[in-house]
């Protein structure tokens, strides 16, 4: 008895410190992503008095508070975007080092709790923490109530409140119009295992229709945000002969605007000059109107000097900006130009050429049957075998594609034109559309892992809630989903490498379409 009760007892011992083990890896990398975030935000963030500098200290707490909840849910969103390429590499490193003392503490425990963590938190931010950290940041207090932080409190947790049961309403009847054999009236009180889950499938999938349709743009518009970043080869260009004609060039059209600038005050002067009291211009011993020498000596020459003067600016910002450009290829080395540009084009180009090809092999096996649905329906153990067919190199190449899926959907998103407004800038952006930005991007990074496990570009399983959202087991949805975003990709990329020729070619056909109609007009 006392050896059984010792075995128990250490086993005991064994699984209380492997939750402690795990719970203190989940708060260092909660810290170490919300440090990261912090960063993020606050090279975003507007600093000035409207937004931190208030003399109010309420308005201050506010908004130190709404930062805070718009930082966790970044942290969070950043941590739902590494799910996959952490999970894909803790599974190689444990089949390359199984017996390794450093990383026994890598299990399958500490992965499916880090989803589990993941899934959860995401819920709580997207429902919870951004809706209250907008509602608060614009709340004032009840009309009666003396004014400070506890009003503001209390406003924005009875608008919450009333915000939530609506939302909740809506997600019941549409619950109840899609499936109504599991809804009933009890099950209106079920909110974590009812509600909430259907709540976040429909966000998913409305994540997902973004993906699909930003992903697609984002790979041809990330080619030219390579180029604008990195430096281009010359490619026989002689960058100092130019940079020398512009240097000339915008020398030539200052000394154009000073001498504009000299005639506008040399007029303004000599009008001021000729003047009366009563308003009239005197010449010798004559008197003009007002009327008719601001005709004469304003109006004409202003007019068409003012138009000359913008004309000149607009042309003078395209030379600086085209000077910039030289200075930098000027200042750029050899190895920048002629090593650095290419090698980046050719990764882009290999990744999106891979992305394609698995899509097009995943959505083969589908029809063929071979392929399962990313419906996860089993129980997955880590460390057993490589889930790709070339091994580690396999499963470096999946990480790289889910990084650059990443990339591509968060530069397609953001240059679309819809989203001008809600952009954000450096030291420009508001609070309201820094939290605004948080719930895109967290709705954006929780559908990545759907995305890579729809088109195939992993056969990592989804685990937690994520493997267990419904639409997921759709056949039609994930088929449909596979074709529209292989014939999207291939119809931007081939739009994007042939649209200079087919304009050239259009532009040729309809000039020897002008001259034909031409000269047969002249023979008849």
């Amino acid at each position: 008895m006392d050896e059984e009760d010792e075995e128990v007892t250490d086993i005991k011992l064994q699984i209380f410190h492997n939750n402690l083990r795990e719970n203190i890896i989940f708060l260092l990398l909660l810290m170490l992503l919300y440090l990261a975030s912090y960063a993020l935000v606050s090279r975003f963030r507007r600093k000035d008095r409207d937004d931190l500098f208030s003399t109010d200290e309420d308005e201050v707490l506010v908004y130190r508070i709404s930062s805070w909840l718009c930082t966790f849910s970044m942290a969070i969103a950043v941590g739902a975007a590494l799910l996959l390429p952490v999970s894909i590499a803790s599974n190689e490193v444990l089949l390359l080092y199984p017996n390794s003392y450093y990383v026994k503490w890598l299990n399958s425990s500490l992965i499916q709790g880090l989803w589990n963590h993941v899934f959860l938190f995401s819920n709580l931010s997207l429902f919870v923490f951004l809706p209250f950290a907008y509602l608060f940041t614009e709340s004032t207090g009840f009309v009666g109530h003396k004014k400070g932080i506890i009003a503001r409190a209390y406003e924005t947790f009875t608008v919450f409140s009333l915000l939530a049961t609506v939302v909740l309403g809506i997600t019941y009847v549409l619950s109840a119009v899609m499936d109504p054999e599991k809804i009933s009236f009890l099950s209106l009180l079920n909110l974590g295992s009812v509600h909430l889950p259907f709540l976040y499938s429909c966000v998913s999938f409305l994540g997902v229709l973004l993906l699909l349709v930003c992903t697609p743009l984002g790979f041809v518009r990330l080619f030219g945000v390579v180029g604008q970043v990195l430096v281009k080869p010359h490619l026989l260009r002689d960058v100092n002969e130019e940079y020398q004609v512009f240097h000339m060039e915008i020398a030539s059209v200052k000394r154009k605007l000073a001498n504009i600038e000299l005639l506008n005050v040399s007029i303004t002067d000599n009008s001021a000059a000729g003047s009366d009291y009563s308003g009239n211009y005197t010449n010798g011993g004559g008197y003009y109107s007002h009327q008719s020498l601001e005709h004469l000596y304003q109006r004409k020459p202003l007019e068409n000097q003012q138009n000359e003067h913008q004309k000149l600016n607009e042309r003078l910002r395209e030379l600086e900006s085209e000077s910039r450009e030289l200075e930098k290829l000027r200042k750029s080395s050899a190895f920048q130009r002629n090593f650095v540009y290419p090698l980046a084009m050719l990764l882009l180009l290999f990744f999106t050429g891979v992305t394609v090809l698995l899509v097009v092999q995943n959505t083969l096996e589908l029809l063929i049957g071979i392929k399962a649905l990313p419906l996860s329906t089993r129980q997955f153990t880590l460390g057993i075998t490589s889930l790709s067919k070339l091994g580690p190199f396999g499963a470096g190449l999946e990480v790289c594609l889910i990084f650059y899926l990443g990339a591509t959907s968060a530069v397609g998103f953001y240059t679309m034109p819809f989203m001008r407004n809600v952009r954000p800038q450096k030291r420009k952006t508001s609070l309201a559309q820094l939290i605004l930005n948080c719930a895109l991007v967290l709705i954006l990074s929780s559908a990545l892992p759907l995305l890579s496990r729809i088109i195939g570009i992993t056969n990592f399983d989804l685990l937690g809630d994520f493997g267990a959202i419904e639409w997921l087991g759709n056949f039609q949805i994930v088929l449909l989903y596979n074709l529209i975003f292989g014939t999207t990709t291939a119809l931007c990329l081939v739009n994007k490498f042939t649209g200079a020729v087919r304009q050239e070619l259009c532009a040729r056909l309809v000039e020897n379409y002008v001259l034909f109609t031409n000269y047969m007009s002249f023979i008849n």
